[in-house]
């Protein structure tokens, strides 16, 4: 006869393969392809689709340590979790990895909020008014926090629809775009070849690196172990299925850009570029559904973003690197976490500057995924990893996040110093909840 406790706990493991594909496609396919794609064509042009795939290959190296060191620890702590396991020597360089990466989720979660409402209300007489659009990106975040802690199996149920419509709707205006634009895939290749010519390997790279942050997301899947069935097989056919539709889908929004658009639309219109393209080729109903994709994409990857971080914060309470009662759960569910999450999401889209936060946010998972190959390398033993691959994972992860700081450093600098900045800060509450640690281990409290 089977206890209470353990039909609780097998009720618990809600997500299986689908959900899991959703939560990581859910963090990846937000507003970064968007972004990105105005920057790639103005770097690279047609060559644009080859730097996508690049961008899919690091991002797959990176994956690789993740998966290793998941199928290891299983603990939802992920990012955090794995390094402080790895070297638990330092409490500082735990609590700094665990702040970094926190908020760099943070980050993510107010930029795909303020996408969304920028798509939202783009095609009204609103599409203007700052102040309304920042409310729309608070009202989003509130609706997915009250979703992320009402249910994991309704969030999972949500987050399915969500994901699998948008990539529908997304493939579908890119591939009618690529039927009706003004370029053949013949001439299409006559360009990608004149580009070649034109364009350095420094370049294709340095767009490579860049669109990395368009694969965050993928390390979400860790963070559900408590709240899947069977993660040995799940989590890599999740994280890697994940990844593969990615590139494909971000090749197909390229390619369907580049068919439809003229390069200097899609350098000038930036993320609106789909949307306008399509309005130009299919009139009022392809700006709709471009828009359509782009409020779906926005609205899984700030779900998926909020349910896979806030179990990680709540990890790093628990272990006193944030206030402790971030570490409390109910029926599982870490909700004083995602409120807290929600909470400062909203608060960085009140005093703007987004576009910083942003790429605060690039730097420091293309930073932490270093680290994780590093990490995983040191155990590769226990881990059964691959040395080639992992060094592979190293030396790529280096290189890319050479040429994003090169690339910040020469076109952005002042953003470069504020983040710079910005790192200090939480460095500084990093030293403080370690000290704080470390002291309560020296003087521990007597009843």
């Amino acid at each position: 006869m089977k206890t209470n406790k353990s039909i609780h706990r097998k009720r618990n493991k809600a997500l299986g393969i689908f959900e899991l594909v959703a939560i990581a496609l859910g963090g990846m396919v937000g507003g970064g392809i968007f972004t990105i794609l105005g920057i790639s064509v103005a770097m690279v042009g047609n060559l644009t689709p080859i730097a996508i795939i690049i961008g899919g290959l690091i991002a797959s190296l990176a994956a690789y340590s993740y998966v290793k060191l998941g199928l290891y620890y299983r603990d939802e702590g992920a990012t955090y979790s794995f390094f402080k396991r790895t070297y638990p020597a330092s409490h500082f360089a735990a609590s700094a990895i665990g702040w970094f990466i926190i908020f760099g989720y943070i980050s993510t979660l107010a930029l795909y909020a303020y996408t969304f409402s920028s798509y939202a209300l783009s095609s009204t007489d609103f599409a203007g008014n700052i102040g309304l659009r920042k409310g729309v990106a608070i009202g989003i975040i509130s609706l997915f926090t009250l979703i992320n802690i009402w249910s994991v199996n309704g969030m999972g149920k949500i987050e399915d629809l969500m994901v699998y419509t948008k990539i529908l709707v997304l493939t579908i205006i890119s591939v009618v775009l690529m039927q009706h634009g003004t370029t053949d895939f013949g001439h299409f290749i006559d360009n990608m070849a004149l580009d070649a010519e034109h364009a350095s390997l420094f370049s294709i790279l340095t767009v490579a690196s860049l669109t990395f942050v368009a694969y965050e997301g993928f390390q979400l899947v860790i963070n559900a172990v408590n709240e899947m069935r069977h993660p040995e097989k799940n989590i890599p056919r999740a994280i890697y299925t994940a990844i593969g539709l990615a590139i494909l889908i971000y090749v197909v929004i390229a390619m369907g850009a580049l068919f439809a658009i003229p390069a200097e639309d899609i350098i000038k219109d930036k993320e609106y570029a789909l949307a306008a393209g399509a309005g130009d080729v299919l009139g009022k109903l392809g700006t709709n559904l471009v828009i359509l994709g782009a409020i779906l994409a926005t609205s899984s990857a700030i779900s998926g973003t909020v349910f896979g971080s806030s179990r990680q914060m709540a990890v790093v309470a628990q272990d006193g690197f944030f206030p402790h009662g971030l570490s409390l759960r109910k029926n599982n569910i870490p909700k004083n976490a995602i409120l807290s999450m929600a909470a400062m999401a909203s608060f960085l889209i009140l005093i703007g500057g987004l576009e910083l936060i942003l790429e605060f946010g690039s730097i420091t998972f293309l930073l932490v995924s270093l680290l994780m190959a590093v990490a995983n390398y040191k155990i590769r033993a226990q881990t059964n990893s691959s040395s080639a691959i992992t060094i592979l994972a190293i030396v790529g992860l280096s290189i890319g996040g050479l040429l994003i700081l090169y690339y910040e450093f020469t076109h952005k600098w002042e953003q470069m110093l504020f983040i710079l900045g910005l790192y200090g800060i939480l460095a500084l509450g990093a030293w403080f909840f370690a000290r704080k640690k470390h002291q309560n281990e020296d003087h521990p409290k007597t009843s």
